[in-house]
């Protein structure tokens, strides 16, 4: 999808780019052979080409952060399937809602890290593990998961894409909670911590922090860990989806 891009153009908006997509420039390549394109002066079209180029470059050296600067946030999910060998899914638990981190659950598909305050919370293991990734993926993390990171560990993001999953489900019409999406899809959850919400985690800490019981401590571990193992299938239902609505139905 990102080769098929147009958005991160500068002054380039959807309706031109769904135009270009309507008159069979499917590609960079098609805008960079075209000799003319309607709409688009010689001079913005040799400005453009030579964007393109750099771009096509970028891709081809695994260079995320060309378009981490470019692509426009709410459309980072158009890069998936290009970095998604480099991708994180990330959530975290507070002991409020702007409150102190508790606890950071990291995903990379195959296995997930757990960090919690107290036992392996330190922003230079943060640091090195976000350092693997090219990706990360939140649900709301735009107001919520990474504003609050930064507040605590200082901007330790380099130039990450970042895919807010709760503005790309709103595209496709899936809106609401990271849990009610997830029943609507049909994503379950262990029993365990089926019912359990971002309230009963903060609730989870303060029992921990009063009575040291390790029950409360295990179980919001458990909780934070299906919330990031559950945005692998998310990410991968909502991009298709949107490549499809987006893309494949201006081709048809």
């Amino acid at each position: 999808m990102l080769e098929q891009s147009f958005i991160f153009l500068p002054n380039m908006g959807k309706k031109s780019e769904i135009k270009l997509w309507m008159h069979g420039i499917k590609s960079w390549n098609d805008f960079v052979n075209k000799k003319e394109i309607s709409g688009i002066g010689s001079k913005a079209k040799y400005f453009y080409d030579r964007f393109l180029i750099k771009a096509k470059d970028e891709l081809d050296n695994d260079n995320h952060q060309f378009f981490a600067r470019y692509l426009p946030s709410k459309e980072a999910w158009r890069a998936y399937p290009h970095f998604k060998d480099s991708i994180c899914y990330l959530d975290i638990e507070t002991s409020g809602y702007y409150g102190d981190i508790t606890v950071i659950g990291i995903y990379d598909g195959f296995e997930t890290k757990i960090m919690v305050k107290g036992f392996n919370l330190f922003k230079p293991l943060l640091i090195d593990e976000l350092r693997k990734y090219k990706i990360i993926v939140t649900f709301n993390g735009s107001s919520f998961d990474m504003p609050v990171i930064k507040r605590c560990f200082g901007d330790i993001f380099c130039e990450h894409l970042h895919i807010d999953l709760r503005h790309a489900c709103s595209q496709i019409g899936l809106t609401g909670g990271l849990k009610k999406i997830e029943k609507v899809l049909g994503i379950e959850r262990e029993e365990e911590v089926e019912g359990i919400n971002g309230g009963d985690a903060v609730y989870l800490w303060q029992m921990w922090k009063a009575t040291g019981n390790r029950k409360y401590i295990d179980l919001l571990v458990k909780y934070n860990e299906e919330d990031v193992i559950n945005l692998k299938p998310l990410m991968e239902y909502t991009y298709n989806l949107l490549k499809t609505s987006k893309f494949d139905g201006c081709m048809q």
